[in-house]
């Protein structure tokens, strides 16, 4: 019997393929079973990144906050991934431009990936299977899928999926195979090899290549990057996926073709619901090196800014919407934690009593988690907490104490402020008085300076504050 945790406390989310609000609810009747993709270790991993990673998190806590068990696998894509021309794998050219062994390339970036995690406050999965150490079930799996005539080997001994074969194909992604066009992306390199142009690698004969490959009945070679999620949610969640996380950009071709090469295998759907996260834009553009606007969690953390300030300004947009990150928000986000933080330790001198009054005010904001994950509602209920003069002050920290294991934010705990150099110290001195004196020429000058220091200054009826801002 599946579980359900009672229809109000339960969380629903948007699933792509049924394309309408769903529960998640445990097919086992124990445990919610989800796989979320990982990263491709090859590179570090962008605030873009990040905000589908902590999408599984907001999962796991909404169902945990409410009494459920969770099994979260996240792999770790460190072999098979092609560069979008099909000509090389992503780890291997890495590997060539820093001169190094590819497996030691890709280590570095996974011990990355985990500490980036840890500072946005990400709760680990329950196993982070790498690709390369999960060769042997990518095989089996093929073979059962060339047993049961959905795979056949290739004229060039290559592995390929018989797209055609599958008759549901295009209904996560509505891409239907009668439409798609020879070079559609990731998936056309094999004049001649491919019995239909849309079909795609499963395990890619060796060739020329030298490294990362291996040996099986159909040569030497390497996996497809789609096969791997299919052989590793299956295996390591015992058959079944109960939610299947990633960005919206995994929707097609990779998380299409995995549906395909699983369902197969259990003789039904594979996964009960899909969820997938909204692209992320930063200061109104999409974040590329060629736009030079890449930023990393390390830039955040080099300007003295508490990484969980981006976490905050995650949960004020909606997974489902594109959103558009600056540092102006960061910032802003840095300081409304900072406050919050230190109204908590004032709180909480009084004592936490957690009241009926409590109690409800923490119903209403797990209840948004709960609805698709509604975290900007919830943070409003929160904003709104802060000056509710409703509630004392040990009710106001007792419903902190509880909430913020579903924000995940540190409400809890005071964390170094970002100190002011003594030349910025000193800067400010100089404007004030240069002010005082109506020296405004000098003033302005002293402005500018702090502005490439990332201190705005303002002029108030009470004098002239300051904040943090971007120095690009």
């Amino acid at each position: 019997m599946k579980r359900e945790i009672g229809r109000e406390r339960t969380l629903h989310i948007y699933d792509t393929l049924q394309r309408t609000l769903a529960p998640v609810l445990a097919s086992d009747g124990k445990t919610f079973r989800i796989y979320c993709c990982g990263p491709t270790v090859y590179r570090d991993a962008h605030v873009g990144n990040l905000r589908t990673f902590l999408l599984s998190d907001l999962v796991q806590r909404t169902l945990e906050f409410g009494g459920g068990n969770v099994r979260l696998i996240q792999n770790i894509t460190d072999v098979g991934h092609m560069s979008e021309d099909f000509e090389e794998d992503k780890i291997l050219a890495q590997s060539k431009v820093e001169n190094r062994d590819p497996f030691a390339v890709a280590r570095d970036y996974e011990a990355k990936f985990h500490a980036d995690l840890s500072a946005m406050n990400v709760t680990p999965a329950a196993a982070y299977p790498r690709a390369s150490e999960c060769i042997a079930m990518m095989i089996e799996h093929i073979s059962h899928l060339i047993d049961m005539g959905f795979a056949y080997v290739g004229e060039d001994s290559s592995v390929y999926f018989a797209a055609e074969k599958f008759e549901s194909y295009g209904e996560l992604s509505g891409n239907r195979l009668a439409a798609l066009k020879p070079g559609h992306r990731y998936e056309y390199s094999e004049d001649g090899a491919k019995r239909f142009h849309a079909d795609w690698a499963l395990w890619k004969a060796a060739g020329n290549r030298s490294e990362m490959i291996w040996n099986t009945p159909w040569g030497l070679g390497f996996p497809g990057w789609h096969i791997e999620c299919s052989a590793m949610s299956l295996h390591y969640l015992q058959g079944h996926v109960d939610l299947h996380i990633g960005g919206i950009d995994l929707r097609f071709p990779h998380h299409e073709n995995e549906r395909a090469q699983s369902n197969p295998l259990v003789e039904g759907e594979a996964v009960s619901l899909w969820l997938h996260g909204e692209h992320l834009l930063f200061e109104g553009r999409k974040m590329s090196k060629s736009a030079g606007n890449v930023v990393l969690l390390s830039d955040v953390i080099a300007r003295g800014i508490d990484p969980l300030a981006v976490r905050f300004c995650f949960l004020e947009n909606r997974y489902r919407s594109q959103m558009d990150l600056s540092w102006q928000s960061i910032n802003a986000a840095f300081s409304l934690l900072q406050r919050w933080r230190e109204k908590y330790q004032s709180w909480r001198s009084e004592g936490a009593e957690l009241t009926p009054h409590a109690k409800e005010s923490i119903a209403s904001m797990y209840g948004d988690f709960c609805n698709d994950l509604d975290t900007p509602r919830a943070l409003i209920k929160l904003r709104a907490l802060e000056r509710d003069e409703s509630y004392s002050p040990s009710e106001k920290a007792a419903i902190f104490e509880s909430v913020d294991r579903l924000f995940g934010v540190d409400l809890l705990a005071i964390r170094p402020l970002r100190e002011l150099s003594l030349h910025a110290r000193e800067l400010l001195q100089q404007r004030d008085s240069a002010r005082r004196a109506k020296d405004f020429t000098s003033s302005d000058k002293i402005r500018d300076q702090l502005l490439q220091l990332g201190i705005e200054v303002r002029d108030t009826v009470n004098g002239q504050s300051w904040n943090w801002v971007s120095t690009q």
